[in-house]
């Protein structure tokens, strides 16, 4: 069920009446727990099965951890809930992938292996629920989170639909404890709240699907065709894309929520503004990179143990934020580009001349090579990834034009660059506000008019959906 669609208005409206209507926050809460598991089952309804398994699961397991006293026992039910979730994670979404990858290793050796012919569905979000699951058993294991809190509340925090399929991955300690007490929201939070679910429909079907995507697309399918200008105006383009499209996605979940009295943090700050390789994960998928640094990265050792260690935990939790992407060796190899760009900046800062950037240039140099990384992300295989960077050399001897829609998209995107620039520490909400009332209205006008304009385009799922 995708947020801009028909289907999704036609469950909202009655969930949200109900959220009003309905007596009692115990009420609210089981209504919207079941409300949760229709919106995943709109999808695929037998897994939903397996949602309610994973969850019941970690609830056991996590009351276990809290109800030992032995520091052996805690560590293996803690261990168990880390092997179920991540080996149901591996089996769903890197079977295939294993299975392949070993046959063509055995292909290369001259060995013959050939694996029964059978697809592993892939659930939707099983990549968000899992994580954020399993927040909660490392929380109460470290003792940040207490096991007080019921089954239903446990359950809806996992499903809660506004970030069930695609994020933001909503730490245990930050929703918990707002479903254990009433919640409702005030005029300004639903207001807002609406605000951000508008303008996140606008990132997602007016700038990523009809300005971005129909460019992107076309070279990516035939890059051999087209020439230098067209290749750099599509990869520049597909930076649009994934920004405006998973922005549009995180802006739409956090004000659903908001407009039933619910916070989530924030998911991006004006990435494309950084100055540096960490600055951009401190404002990319920020709910990502914070959940790799807490669960992955400080455990294996983050900078506290050399610089070796340093280096090595950059770049083993890069790559497995690539991985964590899609079962696809090109995720690999885009979270390698990320973590070899962490350990030269942290390798060269203040030793270098890149210490003597001003903040403008480090700007165009992160966003130009965060651009290029981007690259392997979008292309399907090494081939197509290397087609595209024969492109940018110029090397396919296309004709070289550029027609009005790739040059609007090009402008776009360089004025999206630099208008958040001076934008990059001012938040949206304090920026509304700033906008005055009848500039609010008259922006809110144009954001519904352009959603009725492009309504008739497609329905395009969100591109992290597939994650």
């Amino acid at each position: 069920m995708l947020f801009n669609s028909f289907t999704f208005l036609l469950f909202f409206i009655p969930v949200y009446g109900l959220f009003w209507l309905l007596p009692g926050w115990a009420a609210r809460k089981s209504m919207l727990l079941v409300a949760s598991y229709i919106f995943y089952a709109a999808w695929n309804p037998p897994y939903v099965i397996l949602l309610m398994l994973s969850t019941l699961m970690d609830w056991l397991l996590a009351n276990r951890i809290a109800a030992s006293s032995s520091q052996l026992r805690r560590r293996l039910f803690l261990l168990i809930s880390l092997v179920c979730n991540l080996g149901m994670l591996s089996y769903f979404k890197y079977g295939n992938f294993l299975l392949d990858t070993y046959a063509d290793l055995c292909a290369a050796l001259g060995w013959q292996f050939v694996h029964a012919d059978h697809s592993i569905i892939l659930p939707i979000g099983i990549s968000f629920y899992t994580f954020a699951s399993l927040s909660y058993t490392v929380d109460v294991y470290r003792g940040v989170l207490t096991s007080r809190y019921s089954l239903k509340d446990y359950a809806l925090f996992v499903s809660f639909f506004p970030h069930l399929v695609a994020g933001p991955i909503v730490k245990a300690n930050i929703l918990m404890p707002q479903l254990e007490k009433p919640v409702m929201p005030d005029q300004h939070q639903v207001g807002w709240g609406f605000c951000l679910f508008l303008l996140g429909l606008l990132c997602k079907m007016v700038l990523a699907d009809t300005l971005f995507a129909p460019l992107v697309n076309e070279v990516y399918a035939h890059p051999e065709q087209y020439g230098l200008l067209e290749t750099w105006c599509a990869i520049f383009s597909f930076s649009g894309q994934i920004y405006f499209d998973f922005c549009g996605y995180s802006l739409c979940a956090i004000g659903l929520a908001k407009s039933m009295g619910f916070y989530f943090p924030e998911n991006f700050n004006y990435p494309y503004t950084a100055t540096s390789f960490s600055d951009f994960w401190r404002r990319w998928h920020i709910s990502l990179s914070s959940w790799l640094r807490d669960y992955l990265y400080i455990p294996l050792g983050g900078n506290r143990h050399g610089w070796g260690r340093t280096y090595l935990a950059l770049f083993a939790t890069m790559l497995i934020g690539g991985l964590w992407h899609g079962a696809s060796w090109m995720f690999v190899l885009w979270g390698a580009l990320h973590g070899s760009f962490l350990i030269i900046e942290r390798a060269c800062t203040g030793r270098t001349i890149a210490a003597y950037l001003t903040p403008s240039v480090r700007r165009g140099l992160v966003f130009l090579l965060v651009t290029l990384a981007w690259i392997p992300f979008r292309a399907g295989s090494l081939e197509q990834a290397q087609a595209i960077g024969a492109g940018l050399l110029g090397q396919h001897h296309a004709g070289e034009y550029l027609d009005w829609s790739h040059a609007l998209a090009l402008a776009m995107m360089g004025l999206v660059v630099v208008g958040v620039t001076y934008l990059r520490d001012m938040s949206l909400d304090k920026l509304f506000a700033r906008l005055g009332m009848s500039l609010q209205i008259a922006l809110l006008f144009l954001c519904l008019l352009s959603l009725f304009v492009f309504s008739g385009t497609g329905k395009n799922a969100f591109l992290y959906f597939q994650f």
